[in-house]
């Protein structure tokens, strides 16, 4: 069990999934709360065009894909309050737009950086040192806007509208999270893939809101789990052969099962 940890991908690989399954359960929470799942699934799509862009111009992926998904989450939330159109429209006209594009770039000019099955459906090998690196400074970085921001993420995740009378800026608000999930997808895609990228999002925040009794729990309890998942996902890919964002995935759904079966009891 502990021979593949003496090669640098796999510990690599190992570390940016457990931090990539904290990432994601802790910014999964307020998607989740808001209704707003098809957003995660939506976003990682539309970074997708920012992948094959970055792999047509030969420059940074990080750098391409993080400003393509980021211009992509301010659209999104402009689109959905200026003309009245719901989030729902909004996220699938620029997102399927997006990965449309991402996919004709790559089909008609090819891939010169990372395998499209690897942006796909995730991959442990070519982990650097940098995703790491990237992965880590997000995770940081979520952490901070959370705990900057918590009453005005709070108030407005559970009434948009009272925090508005409030004087909370709701928008600016939106617009941080967009922008943090953003990153979040971004650092998370090559291990997790665009197909799968939702499903780490929602299923830690669903198991934690099985356990956890208080918000302040809540937002803990996901992260750990999305870093269990990740961490003992990653472990398996390796040793069953198969793609790494699948396992994690397929390992998050035994955990929900589990706590879904041994929590039914207290909600009957």
């Amino acid at each position: 069990m502990i021979d593949p940890f003496r090669f640098e991908f796999f510990v690599n690989g190992v570390l940016v999934a457990t931090l990539a399954g904290a990432l994601c359960g802790l910014t999964g929470v307020f998607i989740t709360l808001r209704g707003m799942s098809y957003l995660g699934h939506g976003l990682s799509h539309s970074v997708f065009g920012g992948f094959a862009a970055a792999s047509l111009v030969q420059v940074d992926y990080y750098l391409a894909a993080g400003v393509w998904g980021v211009a992509s989450a301010l659209v999104i939330n402009r689109v959905a309050r200026s003309r009245g159109i719901g989030s729902d429209a909004a996220i699938g006209v620029v997102t399927t737009a997006s990965f449309a594009l991402g996919v004709a770039l790559l089909t008609v000019f090819g891939s010169r950086g990372p395998s499209f099955d690897a942006a796909l459906f995730g991959s442990i090998v070519g982990v650097r040192t940098l995703d790491v690196v990237v992965v880590a400074g997000v995770l940081v970085l979520a952490v901070v806007a959370v705990l900057t921001r918590y009453r005005a993420l709070l108030f407005t995740t559970f009434d948009p509208e009272v925090a508005a009378a409030s004087g909370i800026a709701v928008g600016r608000v939106d617009v941080l999270l967009m922008c943090v999930l953003s990153l979040a997808i971004l650092a998370t895609l090559t291990i997790i893939g665009v197909t799968l990228v939702a499903a780490a999002l929602v299923v830690p925040a669903v198991v934690a809101r099985m356990l956890a009794r208080t918000f302040a729990l809540l937002l803990p309890v996901a992260a750990l789990v999305g870093a269990g998942t990740g961490f003992v996902g990653m472990n398996l890919s390796y040793h069953v052969d198969v793609p790494s964002g699948t396992t994690i995935v397929l390992v998050g759904a035994v955990v929900f099962a589990v706590v879904y079966a041994g929590t039914a009891r207290y909600h009957h």
